[in-house]
């Protein structure tokens, strides 16, 4: 799903069911969403502002909760991922024969949007593309490691999607 996109009026919470898209379109009517966000999250900026501060943030988290990953190559913010790539975030792997081995690097690259937004969701999205260096798929694995590194990651990716609406909304 790429940014602003998408046929339905509430393209970021295509899936959810119609009760709560219900909720949304009220909040959205009556000019609550932003209210909503600003009062859960707040709106100052996080620090994490520059390539190498993000990296730190990233492998900070890597360190954490997942010490015997795969090495991460490097970690930046880019300004193509949700143009492009139709994504918020994206693990890459270059894998090299290093003498009778092979050598896998990841590297991982974070939509420029997430500089402005609340940083529990720049924190969600670090989550979700860590949990990438072990689980490739969107499987019930990939989430149990997303929500031991992160214990409210299903809230704040819906929080997420609902802060895009409202980007999309106010843009």
């Amino acid at each position: 799903m790429g940014y602003f996109s998408g046929m339905s009026d509430l393209p970021f919470l295509a899936g959810y069911p119609e009760h709560l898209l219900i909720q949304v379109r009220e909040l959205i009517a009556a000019e609550g969403l932003g209210k909503l966000l600003e009062n859960r999250y707040g709106n100052k900026r996080h620090p994490i502002q520059s390539d190498k501060a993000l990296q730190s943030y990233v492998m900070d988290l890597k360190t954490r909760y997942m010490k015997n990953a795969p090495p991460l190559a490097g970690v930046s913010y880019d300004s193509t991922i949700g143009l492009t790539h139709n994504a918020l975030g994206l693990q890459t792997s270059a894998s090299r024969v290093q003498g009778a081995r092979l050598k896998a690097k990841a590297h991982i690259r974070i939509a420029t949007l997430f500089q402005d937004a609340p940083e529990p969701f720049l924190r969600m999205i670090a989550v979700h593309e860590l949990a990438h260096l072990r689980e490739k798929a969107h499987d019930k694995a990939f989430y149990q490691l997303c929500c031991h590194m992160e214990p409210h990651y299903h809230q704040l990716e819906f929080d997420l999607r609902l802060y895009l609406t409202h980007l999309q909304r106010t843009a």
